[in-house]
């Protein structure tokens, strides 16, 4: 049984099968999901989807691409959000440079350091977004030493992993690892313990090979834990029970 520990179900290209296919999940495989928000209405679908499904839990955050949304009404709506016996984390949350046209670099950092505040106070784990702002995003990480942390997706060097490890956080990969052009994710998943790994689809995007292009969902997490598997020399069922006891572990979901 696989954890996927990231998939946004609240996207628009779900919304003609989002129920059945969720349902269908454990059938396929699939124990459990972390479904994050990226603004507070969203984080409020993932709570309302975790309340649907048994096996479905909750992040609820402001994403980087999102934080022109951000307000004191809105740290309110999530602090109580966090609340919610289904909410598991405070994310998606962190930096995004790549995109021209997000909001300037100030702002991200000042929502992201109030979200890591945030989580400080609830006792949440951190679901960390980190795309070309890698000196800026550890650099807010690491002044927070009291909260626990995932980097979702990680794109980052071995030598930033490491600090990572050090720190006691968790590394989280996607489909991206099946592309031919994933050297570097792959050294740092070679370097990396195994208690250190999740994995996650970031559903509906960044689909594994064979079937790039497609819409993703949570079914073709399979394809990232075999991936690892291969490169820590380890059964595909070994790797599957690994990741899924860290994720338990690390968003706080007994069994």
């Amino acid at each position: 049984m696989y954890f996927d520990t990231h998939a946004h179900y609240g996207s628009e290209l779900y919304d003609e099968d989002r129920d059945q296919l969720i349902a269908s999940m454990p059938e396929k495989g699939v124990e459990l999901i972390i479904n994050p928000g990226c603004t507070l209405e969203s984080s409020m679908g993932a709570v309302a989807l975790a309340e649907k499904f048994p096996h479905v839990y909750a992040a609820v955050g402001v994403h980087p691409s999102d934080c022109h949304t951000w307000s004191d009404e809105v740290e309110e709506g999530l602090r109580k959000l966090s609340a919610h016996e289904k909410v598991k984390a405070i994310g998606e949350i962190g930096l995004d440079y790549y995109w021209k046209d997000n909001a300037p670099a100030d702002l991200q950092k000042e929502v992201f350091t109030r979200q890591m505040e945030l989580a400080r106070q609830t006792g949440l784990p951190v679901i960390v977004h980190n795309r070309d702002a890698h000196k800026d995003t550890l650099d807010i990480v690491r002044q927070f030493k009291d909260v626990q942390g995932v980097y979702h997706c990680y794109a980052g060097s071995i030598e930033d992993a490491k600090v990572l490890v050090k720190m006691g956080w968790m590394l989280s990969f996607t489909g991206v690892i099946t592309f031919k052009n994933a050297r570097k994710a792959l050294e740092v998943i070679r370097w990396l313990p195994m208690d250190r790994i999740m994995i996650e689809t970031d559903s509906p995007y960044l689909t594994p090979e064979p079937f790039r292009g497609k819409r993703n969902d949570s079914g073709y997490v399979r394809f990232v834990s075999e991936k690892i598997a291969e490169l820590k020399g380890i059964t595909p069922e070994e790797a599957a029970r690994i990741t899924t006891e860290n994720g338990r572990r690390f968003f706080n979901i007994p069994r």
